[in-house]
């Protein structure tokens, strides 16, 4: 993992495209701003981890379905 101090209104470069800058600190608290290309998803982790996780369920609830039919159909 990389680790990088930044203060207030500094900013740090991933790649061209995108930006990340220190907006504000509140105690332990930090506001970041993120400027990206719009093709680009941002979430926070824990919504990334559930949307992950809903994907997940969803694809095997699909797999499990498939399979059910095809037992249907070869009985």
């Amino acid at each position: 993992m990389l680790v990088l101090t930044r203060k207030l209104q500094e900013a740090i470069k991933i790649g061209d495209d995108i930006e990340l800058t220190v907006l504000s600190i509140d105690g332990d608290q930090v506001k970041l701003g993120i400027s990206a290309p719009k093709h680009i998803e941002i979430h926070r982790k824990e919504v990334f981890l559930s949307i992950q996780q809903e994907n997940n369920q969803a694809a095997s609830t699909s797999l499990n379905t498939f399979q059910a039919l095809k037992k249907l159909k070869n009985s």
